[in-house]
């Protein structure tokens, strides 16, 4: 009965629950920007990974390499829009 309880999705559910809170402390305690962008930042990560480890079930295939280089492809590119974004709009270079 044991190996039948899904342990691993619950954890995986209370973390994300707690991840969740710890974000909204940013809006109900009012921090400051620099505290609240890197809270926000932190928990953003982790709740990635959670949901990709646990829910996607990402890595437990039999085609690893291809399912982390498209993570790592789509990481790059939300990166390069993200400060091509900034380096453009807020920066001032065009």
């Amino acid at each position: 009965m044991r190996e039948l309880f899904p342990r691993k999705q619950i954890m995986g559910l209370v973390f994300s629950l707690t991840l969740t809170a710890a974000a909204l402390t940013v809006y109900f305690f009012d921090l400051s920007f620099a505290v609240g962008s890197t809270i926000l930042l932190i928990t953003a990560f982790l709740q990635a990974i959670i949901q990709l480890s646990v829910f996607m079930h990402v890595g437990e295939g039999e085609d690893k390499k291809a399912v982390y280089t498209g993570l790592y492809y789509g990481a790059f590119v939300a990166l390069v829009t993200v400060f091509g974004t900034l380096l453009t709009l807020i920066w001032g270079y065009y």
